[in-house]
């Protein structure tokens, strides 16, 4: 696996983690559909939260929410819109969420911003 593989895992649990202690309930990790996928899928309360995990090292390319561009949104939009048709989930209160992780040697951050969309 490719070491930004790796990162991206790291920063996908250290996120589900996150969220757990929030009080959020995880229902789903890594929801694969042709319209794309999502990394975690929460329930927050009354909301379904689709969340969009974005893990760095540095921001030398950018902050990772600039990586979660119009045509990243639409394919967001398309796979939550696919799942909760595919679960029968229609009338479900939904967001779409970004986590950020930053990761360094011994340290991460977590910026976590809600509904992007």
């Amino acid at each position: 696996m490719y070491l930004r593989h790796e990162i991206g895992k790291i920063g996908e649990e250290l996120a589900a983690k996150y969220i757990q202690s929030l009080g959020y309930t995880i229902v789903e990790r890594n929801f694969a559909a042709i319209q794309g996928e999502i990394d975690i899928i929460a329930r927050d309360k009354k909301e379904l939260v689709f969340i969009e995990v974005k893990t760095r090292t540095n921001t030398l390319y950018g902050k990772p929410i600039e990586a979660v561009n119009t045509p990243k949104q639409e394919h967001l939009i398309s796979t939550v819109k696919y799942y909760l048709y595919s679960k029968h989930l229609e009338n479900e209160f939904v967001r779409i969420d970004v986590i950020e992780v930053y990761i360094n040697e011994s340290t991460y951050k977590i910026n976590h911003i809600k509904q992007i969309i």
